[in-house]
């Protein structure tokens, strides 16, 4: 069909000539002088937007078909030192791969246990976090280490020492020889687990602070007996 030229005229707008390309006196003319290479520019920039989103979306949403795993995790935040309790944990679902090593997924046996640390509400237990025979054996570095509580002959000393420290447990000996004969050095190389209570504290609380230590059975052995008689205390590494 062949069409007059005013009928084409009417169709199609005039086009400005003396205007800059993408420029004109109504939305119509400036769209019909953009230039050739505007429309594929525009197509890009919408395509990398909806791809953006589509990534910040499959980013937040996770992957759909990855295994889950109920795991224990706290319910509050926990101090160090804390007897947990039925009510201080929650079960909850998390994707299995980025799970910790030792979590922990039934909280039957987290009940009654000492947590080593302080913990924020919703971070996952571990099997190192409480005390228990996995992290004797880590802190202790022997497969047959053991936990010993003991109290320091000078109480003040407990207010600086720190769960990790290595230490070495020392035993004052018979009260009618010099000092340095009275030392005896009942483990070397022993880590600090824990310290229960706060520094600072009332002398009477002070004097009940137990310190938790890690060493190997034979030595666990040796200090546990020593503590019944005898002054004990630690000197750094």
């Amino acid at each position: 069909m062949i069409r007059s030229p005013a009928l084409r005229h009417r169709l199609r707008p005039p086009r400005v000539h003396d205007a800059p390309l993408g420029r004109g006196e109504t939305l119509r003319e400036a769209l019909w002088n953009r230039p050739p290479w505007a429309d594929g520019l525009l197509a890009r920039r919408l395509l990398a937007g909806a791809l953006t989103a589509a990534a910040i979306i499959l980013f937040l949403r996770g992957d759909p078909d990855a295994d889950r795993m109920s795991v224990v995790v706290a319910a509050r935040d926990l101090a160090p030192g804390h007897l947990l309790e039925s009510s201080d944990l929650r079960v909850v679902d998390r994707e299995a791969g980025a799970l910790p090593g030792g979590a922990v997924r039934d909280p039957a046996p987290l009940i009654g246990a000492t947590l080593t640390g302080a913990m924020r509400s919703g971070e996952i237990l571990t099997d190192l976090r409480v005390i228990g025979p996995r992290l004797a054996t880590v802190a202790g570095g022997a497969p047959d280490a053991r936990i010993v509580p003991i109290r320091l002959a000078d109480t003040a000393v407990a207010d600086i020492l720190r769960a990790g420290d290595r230490v070495d447990v020392i035993a004052a000996g018979e009260s009618d020889r010099t000092a340095a004969q009275q030392a005896r050095t009942l483990a070397t190389d022993a880590a600090v687990v824990l310290i229960s209570g706060s520094p600072g504290a009332s002398p009477t609380r002070s004097a009940e602070r137990v310190v938790l230590v890690a060493m190997g059975a034979e030595n666990a052995a040796a200090v546990a007996a020593a503590s019944l008689s005898t002054a004990l205390t630690v000197v750094f590494h």
